[in-house]
């Protein structure tokens, strides 16, 4: 039987929690907070990705106005402005492989410099299991 190729457009998030670079940081804290996700796309007005924002990331802000009393900045300040990316069309084989070789829970998933997704762990585990299924019928 032909193996299918399953790629990360096929199971990938669209409907995102995106945050913007002038966003209040404990504003973003807390979206991220009543969100109840790991971290989230920071993009530009025209949709383009400009870095993400994570637990990580916030817990440094919260953990330094524990020691300085203050809570100021914005995303741009705090967040990770080169993420790592995957791309639409790639398999979701090559993009497990990337999962192992990193620490990383999701990848922002960018077309053309445009955010159109973000693909998670449990994403690709769902994808894996659906291919073995489907090999296996």
């Amino acid at each position: 039987m032909p193996q299918k190729t399953i790629l990360v457009q096929e199971y990938m998030t669209r409907r995102l929690t995106t945050l913007s670079p002038d966003t209040e940081i404990m504003r973003a804290v807390q979206t991220l907070l009543d969100s109840d996700i790991s971290g989230a796309p920071v993009v530009d007005g025209e949709g383009l990705l400009v870095g993400i924002l994570t637990q990580k990331d916030c817990m440094k802000v919260v953990l330094n106005a524990a020691y300085h009393s203050e809570f100021c900045g914005t995303v741009a300040d705090y967040m990770t402005s080169t993420p790592i990316v995957m791309a639409p069309n790639i398999s979701v084989v090559e993009a497990a492989q990337q999962f192992l070789e990193k620490k990383f829970h999701s990848y922002p998933v960018v077309e053309d410099g445009v955010l159109v997704g973000q693909i998670s762990r449990c994403d690709i585990l769902h994808a894996l299991e659906d291919a073995w299924q489907w090999q296996n019928r």
